[in-house]
């Protein structure tokens, strides 16, 4: 087995002793339904992000390093749900939501100058989820239904869409991943 394998399946060993813990999961304020679409409030959070040339496994490596002590205080940092990935024509991103503990002062700094830590937007999102292992093509179909949902109610999209992904590797039943776009939605979030 060559050592390249050798660490993916160790990565994908340690995902799984840690996917038997409860993780903390990134908080949202359901706003409304579109029948299979949600209409989402994300408050923003502290995120841990790596962009790549379309390896999203060496993202996954580089993320997983940082919250296992590699950064500027070696501290091992509780891992979270969900994992953000964005898949674009010339590079691709995966972000870890950092636990909210963390401030983006209070966050370590990353040993990897390829890793950044930053604090994301409050935005609103549409939202679909689907069940099993997410690949491209599922990734399409969602995307697709998505945004006709979106285009036959007139919410504008205001950016690119991501993937979330809630499971580890080896879990085998009851998988969730959703497909979230940012929108420009106009509903008044707090009420009176």
């Amino acid at each position: 087995m060559n050592n390249y394998k050798y660490k993916f399946f160790l990565v994908l060993f340690f995902i799984s002793i840690i996917s038997m813990s409860q993780y903390e999961t990134q908080e949202y304020e359901l706003i409304s339904n579109l029948d299979e679409i949600e209409i989402r409030y994300y408050p923003s959070s502290i995120m841990v992000k790596y962009i790549d040339d379309q390896n999203l496994n060496r993202g996954f490596n580089y993320l997983f390093r940082y919250i296992s002590g590699g950064n500027d205080s070696n501290k091992k940092i509780e891992m979270t749900t969900p994992v953000h990935m964005e898949r674009g024509d010339k590079n691709s991103s995966m972000e870890f939501v950092l636990p909210r503990e963390f401030t983006f002062k209070s966050a370590p700094k990353p040993n990897n100058s390829n890793v950044k830590v930053y604090e994301s937007e409050n935005l609103f999102y549409a939202a679909i989820s689907y069940s099993g292992y997410t690949n491209y093509n599922k990734e399409k179909v969602m995307i697709k239904k998505i945004k006709s949902k979106l285009y036959e109610k007139n919410i504008e999209i205001i950016g690119k869409e991501k993937v979330l992904v809630y499971n580890s590797p080896y879990k085998f039943f009851n998988r969730r991943n959703e497909i979230i776009i940012p929108i420009n939605y106009k509903k008044k979030l707090f009420r009176d």
